[in-house]
């Protein structure tokens, strides 16, 4: 006999962990969280560096948290610590290094397929957020350079010579931590910053003006090219330069391929169709947190968005 879980959630990013919390309050009893790292928030673990501040408010983005997950300012540390404390439910079941390929429903039953079997449930969370699937330069990277060209900067050893590719918070933050022990370039599409938060834009100022590292401004990567096991960056201007290590830190995008094997209906933007619970045209399979906009949300809005899905799937049971 199927073990059939009242709700199943994807995702164990803040949008997940609140949908999880959300269900224990609301009193759903069967609940399984499905999450691809070793752990939850692998997001933040892995795409945040150290003691990055985690901010309550997103791009001057003012949310008033309206259920039962609290949330407020902090760091990439003290923010898990807080992920930690929720989670601490024996109540709810936990599926960790687990990818999931697509969501069918069969009959009233949603048949969750991953890497390690199917499972399911009654109702569905879909919270796998966006930066877990980086976004793609548009030209090839070759073979011989994957373990040099890389979306965060943990891979960096120092003492290297590092293009970052970005010009949103994430780009400003590695470029700045990584400018102490290493020769740093960054280079944006656009003639200024306009994209990260006032701290950030503060901080990258100072560090070009104080010659801890270089930017190029309104400048475009149009090709990477193996010389020697290093990278040759190729711009739109006609340069070229030669680095140890790239670091891409363009964004991430909505998973298509995803939403297309669960049926899930997209717009001309390819973005999800969902209505006023984040109930997508599939009745009983949601959408929650940043794979709901185009160019992401905040940790606030993900927990919002489990409260209002939560609620709604409690009241109608």
């Amino acid at each position: 006999m199927k073990n059939i879980y009242d709700l199943i959630i994807v995702g164990g990013g803040p949008g997940g962990i609140a949908s999880a919390v959300e269900a224990y309050i609301f009193k759903i009893k069967k609940v399984l969280l499905i999450e691809k790292g070793e752990n939850h928030s692998q997001t933040i673990r892995m795409y945040y560096k150290d003691a990055k501040r985690v901010d309550r408010v997103w791009k001057k983005q003012e949310v008033e948290l309206i259920g039962n997950v609290d949330f407020f300012d902090g760091t990439k540390e003290s923010t898990l610590d807080h992920f930690d404390s929720i989670l601490n439910n024996e109540l709810i079941d936990f599926q960790y290094n687990t990818e999931v390929d697509s969501v069918k429903k069969e009959d009233d039953v949603f048949r969750v397929i991953t890497s390690k079997g199917e499972f399911f449930g009654k109702n569905v969370i879909v919270a796998i957020g966006k930066m877990g699937k980086p976004n793609k330069p548009p030209y090839t990277i070759p073979r011989t350079l994957r373990k040099i060209i890389n979306h965060n900067p943990y891979e960096c050893k120092g003492d290297e010579k590092i293009l970052v590719v970005g010009g949103g918070d994430s780009a400003v933050e590695y470029a700045c931590q990584l400018s102490t022990k290493n020769d740093i370039t960054l280079s944006h599409l656009d003639p200024y910053f306009s994209y990260p938060n006032e701290i950030n834009i503060e901080m990258i100022n100072r560090y070009e003006k104080e010659k801890r590292l270089k930017v190029l401004h309104a400048s475009k990567t149009i090709g990477i090219e193996d010389v020697d096991g290093k990278a040759k960056v190729l711009f739109e201007d006609g340069t070229s330069e030669i680095y140890d290590r790239v670091i891409l830190a363009i964004g991430g995008t909505t998973p298509i391929g995803f939403m297309q094997k669960s049926n899930i209906e997209i717009d001309e933007n390819q973005m999800p169709k969902y209505d006023e619970n984040f109930q997508t045209n599939i009745p009983g399979l949601y959408i929650a947190g940043d794979i709901v906009f185009k160019n992401g949300g905040s940790i606030s809005v993900a927990i919002n968005h489990a409260y209002t899905i939560v609620k709604y799937i409690s009241e109608k049971e």
